[in-house]
């Protein structure tokens, strides 16, 4: 079937709503309607052939009181689904009346197998839904237009004669089917731009990202049975693109391979229309493998490990209500699940929960904590990020923790700069992670970092937010780049420890001044006495003068020996009988929080803490030290730094030019001006 006759196919379909829809429905509505009964008739068509069989199936299992009868009527129909109504879709469209109708076609929806039930509860088509149809009597038109004979949404040809010699219209594999379900979802998504995109990566980047992932092993793929997984598999497209992607280089190195598909999606729609599209392209098997909940919260596969794990996960979105679910009252801290802490060689506690209000890092550590360490390939992880996850964090939060992690942990192959405008839903820059935990030799311990943001096609019209494209020879390119592991304009590569850096606490003295002359009050700022006995304050007044007749008064630590006082007494006083004073002298193991500082010091500081102090603080601060019990450490990636070319500043003489130019016509233009008034 060539593309002219999928977009026939698509369009007729498109056009049942147009037709049937209109007027009852809100255009953004349409997909509730269209898009399940694209998939019930879909599955009407693949059980036609078997439908007595499976009748007949069922009558045997009624009269032996089976009560579990899917697995044999499944069997019996041949396939991972079916329906033990007694009903075809086509039985329904001659129905006089309309209460009827909606009767039995509601027994015909009851009487799919219980993965299609769930596939139809997640899409919100119920009684709710076929009672709006029949109040406005469009049922039956609805089913009559997804019958009709001018369309084909079965495995099995339409022949023209009784002899099934001409064909009318060609079968629709699954592959077919699922092509033409993927671009009704992309219709409805682009006229949903206020959607579009939420959960629907580009075609050409998912294309990128599959590259990324199977082509650089691809000579280590054997005859053997792989596993891919998206926690937040959306509709599932990253998931059968990548299935494509490595059955075709297996077969190109004459390998036999099989890859079974993994994934969860919080969004009900979604999740319907992931596990729909599977059993549309004969995956029955792979859509069990689908769970429904929140990766963060509810993990569907906690115990599984996966050699390839694609992801585009919700970034800016808040997950605070996970982190409540995850959490045993209070908040984030005190979540203990090990995909998002850890310890570090040291010992030392790496908690890597990011700030409630976005929650992508988690996405990628929980694919982190599924990786395979006991084969050849491991695990290969590609996920789209926005730039938070380079750089938000300070040293020592979850964001920069979990930076630190994978980092450390040397599984950041590269990291990809997207272009803007890649998606339907925002413009602002992406990035893609490339992680593997058995890098090849020459990349141990490195990253590269590769600027794609300009390597771009302009799309003819717009989609949302989406004004450009990857051609397949910009990915192709892309892909050479990092396979290359080249140095150039658009790819640098550097040591793990380039994006280290530690955060340091700079103290200096704290220095006081006694005034022995100011006043002690009775009560301090908030109203309370100073001191229970007005007797106690006099003898701390009386202890004060009497040490500035021989005390100095510009070392804090001396006066307060000679008063005599408790070290109670002189905490009370000190704010008022002092002021900082940079030319006495230091107050014994105290910094002034006036002049406390931070620094970021990267690991390549040659020298390291020290030399930085000694170089960069000591010449203007010659008493700072760095309260060492404060150091954090931190990680981060800026792309600016590396790849912002500065803007060439033009020369003064052509700038002096231009002025003299812009003099002389604005010279002309006052003459025409003042000419006209004369």
């Amino acid at each position: 079937m060539d593309n002219q006759e999928y977009n026939s196919i698509v369009s007729f379909i498109w056009g049942i709503a147009d037709d049937c829809l209109r007027d009852v429905y809100r255009r953004g509505e349409y997909r509730d309607i269209i898009l399940p009964m694209t998939v019930i008739r879909r599955l009407d068509t693949m059980l036609e052939g078997t439908k007595q069989d499976v009748l007949a199936m069922k009558k045997q299992l009624d009269a032996a009181e089976i009560a579990n009868q899917w697995p044999a009527l499944c069997n019996a129909a041949g396939q991972a689904f079916c329906n033990a109504s007694p009903f075809l879709l086509k039985d329904l469209t001659a129905k006089g009346k309309k209460q009827t109708l909606q009767k039995d076609f509601e027994a015909y929806l009851d009487g799919f197998s219980p993965n299609v039930q769930e596939i139809l509860d997640k899409f919100g088509f119920n009684s709710t839904q076929i009672k709006k149809m029949v109040d406005a009597d469009i049922l039956g038109a609805v089913i009559e237009k997804f019958t009709s004979s001018d369309i084909n949404l079965s495995p099995e040809p339409v022949y023209k004669d009784a002899e099934k010699t001409i064909v009318k219209l060609l079968g629709l594999d699954n592959h077919g089917m699922g092509t033409i379900f993927e671009e009704l979802i992309r219709k409805f998504n682009e006229e949903n731009n206020e959607e579009a995109g939420e959960h629907w990566t580009p075609r050409d980047v998912v294309e990128l990202m599959a590259d990324l992932a199977m082509i650089p092993v691809a000579d280590k793929i054997k005859d053997a049975t792989y596993s891919c997984y998206d926690g937040a598999c959306g509709t599932g497209g990253m998931l059968t693109v990548a299935q494509a992607r490595l059955d075709t280089l297996a077969k190109r190195r004459g390998k036999n391979v099989s890859l079974h598909l993994y994934g969860q999606e919080v969004n009900p729609e979604t999740y319907a229309i992931c596990k729909a599209d599977m059993l549309l392209k004969g995956d029955g098997e792979e859509a069990e493998h689908i769970t429904y909940g929140s990766t963060l919260s509810l993990d569907g596969n906690p115990t599984r490990q996966f050699d390839f794990m694609l992801s585009n996960p919700p970034y800016g979105k808040s997950w605070k209500t996970d982190a409540d679910k995850m959490s045993s009252g209070d908040g984030k801290k005190d979540i203990l699940d090990t995909r998002f802490n850890t310890y570090t060689e040291d010992g030392e506690e790496l908690k890597m929960i990011p700030r409630t209000s976005d929650g992508q890092l988690l996405f990628l550590l929980n694919n982190v904590s599924k990786m395979k360490t006991d084969t050849e390939i491991g695990s290969r992880i590609i996920e789209v990020h926005n730039g938070s996850s380079l750089f938000t964090g300070d040293a020592g939060s979850g964001e920069s923790n979990a930076r630190r992690y994978m980092i450390e942990g040397d599984m950041v192959e590269a990291i990809i700069a997207l272009p803007d405008n890649m998606f339907y839903n925002t413009g602002i820059g992406t990035y893609i992670w490339v992680l593997s935990n058995k890098k090849e030799e020459r990349r141990k311990g490195k990253i590269q970092l590769i600027d794609a943001s300009g390597m771009k096609s302009p799309l003819r019209k717009n989609m949302g937010n989406k004004n450009c494209e990857f051609t397949p020879e910009i990915r192709k390119e892309i892909v050479r780049i990092f396979l290359d592991m080249e140095e150039s304009d658009v790819s640098m590569i550097f040591d793990n420890s380039e994006f280290g850096y530690w955060n340091v606490t700079v103290d200096r003295p704290l220095r006081l001044r006694v005034l022995p002359d100011n006043e002690i009050p009775e009560k301090d700022d908030k109203g309370k006495k100073l001191f229970k006995k007005d007797s106690e304050l006099a003898e701390v007044r009386a202890a004060v003068a009497k040490a500035a007749k021989t005390a100095p008064l510009d070392d804090w630590d001396e006066f307060a020996d000679a008063t005599g006082l408790k070290k109670g007494q002189l905490k009370k006083i000190r704010p008022y009988i002092t002021v900082t004073d940079l030319d006495a002298n230091e107050v014994c193991d105290e910094a002034d929080p006036d002049l406390r500082d931070t620094e970021n010091i990267p690991f390549s500081y040659d020298g390291g803490i020290d030399a930085f102090i000694d170089a960069e603080v000591k010449p203007y601060a010659p008493d700072a030290y760095v309260d060492e019990s404060k150091t954090k450490t931190g990680y981060e990636v800026s792309f600016t730094k590396y790849f912002c070319k500065p803007v060439e500043l033009r020369d003064m003489k052509d700038i002096l030019a231009s002025l003299r130019e812009l003099e002389k016509e604005s010279d002309g233009v006052m003459d025409e001006i003042v000419g006209g008034l004369e």
